[in-house]
């Protein structure tokens, strides 16, 4: 199975956003056995959208994905050129519209009228539910192709494509049989030592392993195949397990999984809040936090303390601790964390502090070194992390590895029955 893909937006000509799209769904598709032929990139333009579309259509690759140019603004035109190029109308699918104008409910705010073009459609297309953004995928079959249309923002296309679109795709490279895949999310490891720990297990075949390398994340995809979808899942299960008891110390999140989101829930169904503490995340793990709407019920607030001055001044650590043990070290992690717990009055205080790179290290204290500390009740959990890559690697490394440590705490709390 043969792979084009199109890639619209005049940014990505002018270099003012990077293609990140290409590396992405290269590696993914190539992990599922597709070979990507061609990539496109193409400007805002209708008439060269159109003819770059009519070319890949009259060549002789089974799919072609479409990125960009979902949103509700005049020069996002993709659905519109799809419809011309294959000579469908447009149809309004009420479900899509029903869901856009729900997300700007939940924000207290009304639907402007320009995002009503989100929910129209080439008739006959498979509507991909967008769990992020207000713009949905779509999928449409036309003379024995697939046409894959995803939305453009990062945050958006991966969830999108590796839920609703790789459920698609598995179907079509089986031939009819049934594809069931697991997607474990893992941090503060490297990919190489990610195979040489699931190296003896199998995985070549059916049930089958594949891994996928992002800044500070190694995703571990198992998939299996049957004759049924029962025999698939049955097949999967087995095996993914014994990949979850091989990895599970480095597992963050599975599948489409958003790890800020999963905390605010649970954050939410305990009563407790939390406050934030960084250092060389540079006020990262707030962001993430506070993306998810409803974060203000949870997220009491965040402290971005990066230099000595402010980790005393602010938080409260020693002046004795800085200068003993150092602004990265288990003390000072520990002592950030009870600082913001303090200063903010949240239930839970999380702190970070390392050295992302590519200065500041030293023989004892090497670049990737990350200290992460959780105060909660009368406890204070600190974790040494060794994350590699640069800088941005060991920022991301840091940032999920913290969360996870929120979310394995949460998770026993919840069976404790509220104990701390």
């Amino acid at each position: 199975m043969q792979a084009e893909l199109i890639f619209t937006g005049t940014e990505l000509l002018l270099g003012h956003i990077l293609n990140t799209h290409a590396q992405y769904l290269g590696l993914a598709l190539a992990n599922i056995g597709i070979e990507v032929a061609l990539n496109t990139t193409v400007g805002d333009n209708r008439q060269e959208m159109i003819e770059v579309l009519q070319q890949a259509l009259a060549r002789s690759s089974d799919l072609i994905i479409i990125t960009g140019g979902l949103g509700p603004t005049t020069d996002d035109i993709t659905i519109e050129v799809v419809a011309e190029a294959l000579g469908l109308p447009l149809v309004l699918d009420q479900a899509s519209l029903k869901t856009i104008k729900k997300r700007y409910q939940d924000r207290g705010v009304k639907m402007p009228e320009s995002n009503a073009k989100q929910a129209y459609f080439p008739r006959g297309a498979q509507i991909l539910a967008n769990g992020v953004g207000t713009a949905p995928g779509a999928i449409l079959e036309y003379n024995n192709k697939a046409l894959i249309i995803l939305p453009g923002p990062p945050r958006e296309l991966t969830p999108m494509f590796e839920g609703g679109a790789m459920a698609y795709l598995a179907q079509k490279i089986a031939g009819g049989e049934a594809i069931r895949y697991k997607i474990f999310k893992l941090t503060g490891i490297s990919e190489s030592a990610v195979q040489d720990m699931l190296k003896d297990i199998g995985g070549q075949g059916n049930p089958g392993i594949a891994y996928l390398a992002k800044p500070g994340e190694i995703q571990v995809r198992v998939s299996a195949r049957g004759a049924t979808v029962d025999q698939a899942e049955k097949l999967l299960a087995g095996f993914a397990e014994k990949v979850r008891t091989r990895v599970d110390r480095y597992i963050f999140a599975c599948d489409d999984t958003i790890l800020e989101e999963l905390i605010g829930k649970l954050l939410v169904k305990n009563g407790l809040t939390i406050g934030v503490a960084e250092s060389c995340t540079g006020g990262l793990i707030a962001a993430g936090l506070t993306e998810i709407p409803g974060s203000s019920d949870y997220f009491k607030g965040g402290i971005v303390s990066y230099s000595n001055e402010m980790k005393n001044q602010l938080l409260g650590v020693g002046a004795e601790i800085l200068d003993s043990r150092g602004a990265v070290s288990r003390e000072t992690a520990e002592a950030m964390a009870v600082g913001v717990r303090t200063r903010t009055g949240a239930d839970l205080g999380l702190s970070v502090t390392g050295i992302a790179g590519p200065g500041g290290a030293t023989e004892t204290k090497p670049r990737g070194l990350v200290y992460m500390a959780l105060a909660a009740g009368g406890a204070i959990i600190c974790q040494e992390h060794h994350f590699s890559g640069v800088r941005g690697a060991v920022r991301q490394g840091s940032v999920k590895a913290a969360l996870n440590m929120v979310r394995q705490y949460l998770l026993e709390y919840e069976t404790s029955g509220g104990q701390h």
